[in-house]
């Protein structure tokens, strides 16, 4: 008979997914648990598997959809299909089409408020969409983010058959160049699930930012002659990021405060140090998880960053890969970036971005002027769970560490 395979749950805190890929057509026959789709959700790339062994008969979602778990994305013919599930295939279409007016009609949707999504509901709001108003196109009549993006892109009512009356057209047209050449870029589900994740975050915790400027004079002298010898026995590049990393960690088990994270009526204290370090490839934002830092040294931390960023060039993260952050590093200095105020990955309650290493003049404690290797380290955090003093003593800490005596913290013997 024919089956329904829906979107999956990704994640504890997953409401919905945008196929990315998919890896099968019509007719291709598969066995249980092949993948048949890539999913974006949340930064990460999960392979959907199939929940029956058959032949896929229908793809219901387009590539590049957003759709909440739960959701029919494509429909397959089991093996074991019997002459009764022949019978259901071959329904007029004029009583499947009544089926779908009776699941969406307007009396159900009042009765059933709770088809409104979290998603959908802030989607409303910023579009000023009246979902009432909506016929909504998922199962059993649900309203879907396409359906609020497809009323918002309407023209509005009282300027009929004038398509530049829209909002959003007008905006492109005031900041077209004078000759008016322009040129739409379709959102990519990619994007569209970091720019949701972005959005989500500053609508929902309240931003502060802090930053500190650290010496790394020392550090990077003593990284310049170290370095060869760290390949030749570790196999991979001494980079600065495991530095960072470690004095971030390190930092963390001192001031578990920052390591947290808004749970609504709770603050959720992790007791290990999971650092989440953005990466970028080609065409996105990737923000894997390096599990246990605070168990690393820094031969560790080299490698587990050398691998994590391999995985990510090669497009091989997991899912799994992505979850269980609970602090962000984010290395804005490697695009010579010397300050930025970054944007909270949530559940997280705090972010700190490496900016660019910069030789400087710099007054010395004895009044003397000598140009250093300065970076500044920014931070942004919840204020709905961190304050002023925690952060500053949290970024005092991991300054100190950075301006020790690098024969002495960092030895290789």
């Amino acid at each position: 008979m024919a089956e329904s395979i829906t979107m999956p749950k990704l994640g504890e805190s997953v409401t919905e997914g945008t196929i990315t890929k998919w890896l099968v057509s019509p007719g291709d026959t598969v066995k249980k648990y092949d993948p048949i789709a890539e999913v974006m959700t949340d930064k990460v790339n999960a392979e959907v598997p199939s929940s029956f062994s058959g032949t896929i008969k229908e793809l219901v979602v387009n590539e590049d959809t957003t759709v909440e778990v739960g959701e029919v994305i494509c429909l397959i013919e089991t093996e074991e299909s019997s002459d009764s599930s022949k019978e259901v295939k071959e329904d007029p279409p004029a009583e499947e089409e009544e089926k779908v007016k009776q699941a969406s009609s307007p009396e159900e949707k009042q009765e059933q408020p709770a088809r409104f999504s979290p998603a959908v509901l802030n989607l409303s709001q910023k579009y000023g969409v009246d979902l009432s108003q909506l016929k909504g196109s998922g199962r059993g009549g649900r309203i879907t983010r396409k359906d609020v993006e497809a009323a918002a892109e309407k023209p509005a009512p009282s300027v009929p058959d004038q398509k530049e009356s829209a909002p959003a057209e007008r905006t492109v047209e005031k900041q077209a160049p004078a000759d008016g050449r322009v040129k739409d870029i379709p959102v990519s589900g990619v994007r569209k699930a970091i720019a949701d994740n972005m959005a989500f975050s500053k609508q929902n915790a309240p931003h502060a930012w802090m930053m500190i400027e650290v010496d790394v004079t020392d550090l990077v002298r003593w990284r310049e002659k170290n370095k060869e010898r760290f390949y030749e026995q570790e196999g991979v590049k001494l980079t600065y990021m495991p530095f960072f990393m470690q004095a971030v960690t390190e930092a963390l088990r001192r001031y578990p405060q920052v390591n947290s994270s808004w749970q609504n009526d709770t603050i959720r204290q992790y007791q290990s140090v999971h650092l989440s370090i953005a990466a970028a490839s080609e065409d996105a934002l990737y923000v894997p998880v390096i599990k246990d830092t605070d168990q690393k040294n820094l031969r560790g931390l080299a490698r587990s960053l050398d691998e994590t960023v391999n995985k990510v060039k090669k497009g091989t993260l997991d899912a799994e890969s992505m979850r269980g952050g609970t602090f962000t590093l984010n290395n804005t200095g490697a695009f010579g970036s010397i300050q930025s105020q970054p944007i909270l990955n949530p559940p997280q309650a705090a972010i700190l971005s490496v900016e660019a290493i910069v030789k400087r003049p710099v007054v010395l404690d004895n009044d003397a002027i000598a140009v250093r290797h300065m970076v500044n380290l920014c931070m942004s955090l919840d204020h709905r769970v961190l304050d002023g003093l925690i952060c500053g003593r949290f970024l005092q800490d991991i300054k100190e560490t950075l301006e020790s005596d690098p024969e002495t913290k960092w030895s290789l013997t």
